[in-house]
């Protein structure tokens, strides 16, 4: 009897992947910390649907919005860690909101391990239409000549204004912040004009720009957009090292297996590689990634240090 319990011992030492091997063998949530029908959710279901297919199990995205992401991410971190429970995370949710908040109930870089960038977005700097400014040159120089006169929007703690308070402290400017609760509020205000200028994401400002409504002075990424590709960079325009985007990944909670959480990252990779995914998410301005878990890892902290250090430069507070 003895010798029998010592070999089951050894025969399942020997296998201690065999349970990792099987995932998933029953449905996975990923949760959106976000509303539904926004830029998040519409890439969360767009991979989910392609994982679904890959694994032959449901992938249900839930939305679970509020408090700048942290109900949602919350509810992951909370959870068991068997890879049945992941977070699509975003750098509000990863790398800004942790440095806004006195008090948030998870460590975001402790409580999570990174699994995969999936996607980034580049944002815009765009003025109206009827803007006297025709380069961000100019809109810099103006705002030398006159601080505090000129107006950008973006809610507080929100990436078009982690992303001025990047250009700000690069150009010695100093401009007006007008929160706004939605990136769609503040576009409406500077079609009409009574905005001055704001960053957005490519996929919101290029049908303003292709109509006409708006003038998109330069791109926040290191190379030009091949949807915009007369709009020059950021750093092209003055500012060398200027470089920022809007990125999406999937985390799972801390404790999960490597083995699952390596799975999870190649079949994303497969799942993102679809010809016609690529072209639904390419087409409206987002550019696919697919990182492997040690190189999100990385990025993912680099862009915690970075943003905490411009909120604690520009001294943004959330209570």
């Amino acid at each position: 009897m003895g010798l029998m319990l010592a070999t089951a011992a050894t025969f399942c030492a020997g296998r201690p992947a065999l349970a990792d091997e099987a995932y998933p063998n029953r449905p996975v949530r990923m949760i959106v910390p976000f509303s539904a029908g926004g830029s998040t959710d519409q890439v969360a279901r767009a991979l989910a649907e392609g994982l679904g297919r890959i694994w032959n199990q449901p992938v249900i995205v839930e939305n679970r919005d509020g408090a700048s992401g942290i109900i949602g991410s919350r509810v992951v971190a909370e959870s068991r860690p068997d890879g049945y429970t992941l977070l699509f995370g975003t750098q509000t949710t990863q790398a800004v909101v942790p440095h806004l908040f006195p008090k948030v109930p998870y460590n975001a870089e402790k409580d999570f391990v990174p699994v995969t960038e999936l996607v980034s977005i580049a944002q815009l700097l765009s003025v109206p239409s009827s803007s006297p400014f025709h380069s961000l040159a100019e809109l810099v120089a103006y705002a030398k000549a006159h601080p505090g006169a000129l107006t950008f929007g973006g809610g507080v703690g929100a990436t078009p204004q982690m992303t001025m308070e990047l250009l700000m402290a690069q150009a010695n400017i100093k401009m007006l912040g007008v929160p706004y609760k939605g990136s769609s509020l503040a576009m409406n205000d500077l079609l009409a004009g009574r905005l001055d200028s704001m960053f957005d994401v490519i996929m919101t400002t290029l049908p303003q720009q292709r109509a006409g409504k708006v003038r998109s002075l330069a791109v926040t990424t290191n190379h030009r957009h091949p949807l915009l590709p007369d709009v020059p960079t950021v750093a092209e325009s003055g500012y060398p090292g200027f470089e920022t985007d809007v990125w999406f990944g999937l985390f799972a909670v801390a404790g999960t297996p490597p083995a699952i959480v390596q799975k999870i990252a190649d079949d994303s990779r497969k799942a993102m590689a679809d010809p016609q995914r690529r072209k639904m998410l390419t087409d409206v301005g987002f550019e696919i990634i697919t990182s492997s878990p040690a190189d999100f890892a990385r990025y993912a902290r680099a862009e915690s240090e970075k943003w905490g250090a411009v909120i604690k430069a520009a001294n943004i507070k959330m209570e």
